[in-house]
């Protein structure tokens, strides 16, 4: 494994460089979380997996903290990102092998051992740390992750729009991770997407709630289905129903493999709820796979 530590790529425009503010604005986030309602029947110890969403942390910081002070309770040891690649360097799955992601609150370790393990996999995963360097899907996590969990490693994957075996993928990855936590090994999985784009915030809301709906039954198929039905409908604005649908995909199969049966919702909103003009908005939403 490279010792290359990786450095912020957009520390100062999706979240605050400077530590004091931007510890401030973790503790408010999280503190948020805590006082939020627990859905019914969630168990800490069924959770397999997360959903995150990546925008900057003034607008979807506060959904994005629901799934993380839930992580900070169940207390994995590790936590395997995957990330939309936005820029497409990967040609399907990139695995970080460098050293550990900096932050302006810390740095988060990487798990060498399970990263070399998923990269062992082979096509469609690979090490590639260069998919990383400028992506924001996964760094803009790491914030609320050191806080909520302090001692865990990470294993981030960026997962590439190019890929074209997204549930071969996801049973390669489901079936190693499966077997380490069957050995005891204590792993979540975390998926990072936001959900509609650029809409008026009616019909983010309505996009949402109907792609929702597939993803948490883990379906990732009828998820692809979804998202192309909603952008053939010409809805005004919406150039996206998910704009992490490759990581979801590869990851609601995954959990499957892991023995997840559904989603929880955690909680969804839009940019428009943060402050955001209502007339181009994004969706957020977070859940917990059980």
């Amino acid at each position: 494994m490279s010792g290359k530590l990786r450095q912020p790529a957009v520390a100062g425009t999706f979240y605050p460089a400077e530590p004091e503010r931007l510890s401030s604005l973790v503790a408010a986030l999280l503190a948020g979380a805590a006082r939020a309602p627990r859905p019914e029947g969630l168990n800490l110890g069924s959770v397999a997996g997360l959903l995150v969403p990546h925008a900057g942390l003034v607008y979807s910081g506060a959904i994005a903290a629901l799934s993380w002070a839930l992580a900070g309770e169940i207390g994995p040891a590790t936590i395997v990102l995957a990330g939309t690649d936005h820029q497409a360097w990967a040609a399907g799955v990139g695995v970080w092998t460098g050293g550990a992601w900096r932050t302006p609150l810390g740095d988060a370790p990487i798990d060498d051992g399970l990263a070399a393990a998923i990269a062992a996999l082979g096509p469609p995963f690979a090490p590639d740390d260069a998919a990383h360097l400028e992506e924001h899907s996964l760094e803009i996590q790491l914030p609320l992750l050191i806080r909520a969990c302090p001692v865990a490693r990470i294993v981030p994957l960026a997962v590439s729009p190019r890929l074209t075996s997204h549930a071969q993928a996801g049973v390669m990855l489901g079936r190693l991770l499966a077997e380490r936590r069957a050995a005891g090994e204590s792993i979540l999985l975390v998926a990072s997407s936001d959900m509609a784009h650029y809409p008026p915030a009616r019909v983010c809301e309505e996009t949402d709630a109907e792609l929702l709906e597939p993803l948490l039954q883990l379906d990732a198929e009828a998820l692809r289905a979804g998202e192309a039905r909603v952008l053939l409908a010409n809805r005004p604005g919406l150039v996206c129903g998910l704009c992490g649908i490759d990581p979801v995909r590869v990851a609601l199969t995954a959990l499957t493999e892991m023995g997840a049966a559904r989603g929880i919702l955690l909680g969804a909103a839009t940019s428009a709820d943060a402050g955001g003009d209502s007339r181009r908005t994004v969706g957020y939403a977070a859940a917990a796979f059980v």
